[in-house]
């Protein structure tokens, strides 16, 4: 898993009916202490996000096994929303 920071918004009108009704949030994904490791990363919103928020991620084979994404073509899905991180 990973922990990013939603930085925008994707509108596609055309797209699989597999994501029809998603979001999908550009995010960036940070390091615990928020220094940006990869800008601009496209992930679909399973939670509830919003732009600002921080979220964990996952990705791969996993971010379809959120339910309904099993045979979407996802990649980096967001999971939660973040509510505090303690080091």
């Amino acid at each position: 898993m990973l922990i990013g920071k939603v930085t925008g918004t994707v509108t596609a009108t055309v797209k699989p009916d597999s994501l029809t009704g998603r979001k999908l949030l550009i995010v960036d994904v940070v390091d615990a202490t928020g220094d940006i490791q990869t800008p601009g990363t496209v992930a679909v919103d399973t939670a509830g996000a919003g732009v600002g928020d921080m979220v964990l991620l996952t990705q791969g084979s996993a971010a379809r096994m959120v339910p309904d994404l099993s045979m979407a073509p996802v990649d980096l899905a967001i999971i939660a929303v973040v509510d505090r991180i303690s080091l």
